[in-house]
């Protein structure tokens, strides 16, 4: 039975302390920009912290409500729909947090991070040139009798040709 698993990593405490600590960091990041944590729970506040942002840039009075009720300080929350108000991420769809791996913790070998708002604007993705033009298998049409015009042709273009090099054996033993 899935009784209390409705909200994501319990990050090895109970509900109320993983509530707690997640309300806690998305406080800290939105206070300092970046904040050092370990991965799993860098991981576990990027949802909450894409909401408040997302919420921030809608910019009514129910989102500034529940922005209130997930990061717990009107002040911060004012800060950061002011952010938003000013276009910091208006270009931006989603992805406004960065994870930087640090490496292991010295103690328990955790993976330590660095979790960071991001404020750069978005460069836009270089188009793709146009696909190189497909190589398609051709048919060969099948092979035509050569009209009689064409043979005649052919043919005494053949005959000079072995004249040709009936002579130039014969002024070569001259030439010796």
């Amino acid at each position: 039975m899935r009784h209390n698993k409705k909200r994501g990593m319990k990050l090895g405490t109970d509900a109320s302390h993983t509530k707690a600590m997640k309300r806690s960091l998305v406080r800290a990041l939105f206070e300092n920009d970046r904040i050092k944590t370990i991965d799993v729970r860098a991981k576990a506040i990027r949802a909450d912290v894409d909401h408040v942002i997302t919420w921030a840039k809608k910019g009514d009075v129910a989102s500034r409500r529940l922005a209130i009720a997930t990061v717990g300080d009107k002040d911060i929350v004012r800060e950061v729909f002011d952010k938003a108000q000013q276009g910091m991420w208006a270009d931006r769809n989603g992805g406004y947090t960065r994870i930087m791996k640090l490496g292991p913790r010295k103690g328990d070998g955790a993976e330590i991070v660095i979790m960071e708002l991001v404020t750069e604007p978005v460069k836009a993705k270089a188009k793709k040139a146009a696909p190189a033009a497909r190589v398609t298998k051709v048919v060969e049409a099948p092979a035509e009798e050569p009209k009689a015009e064409e043979t005649e042709v052919v043919e005494e273009v053949a005959e000079v040709e072995d004249t040709a090099a009936e002579e130039a054996p014969a002024e070569e033993e001259k030439a010796e």
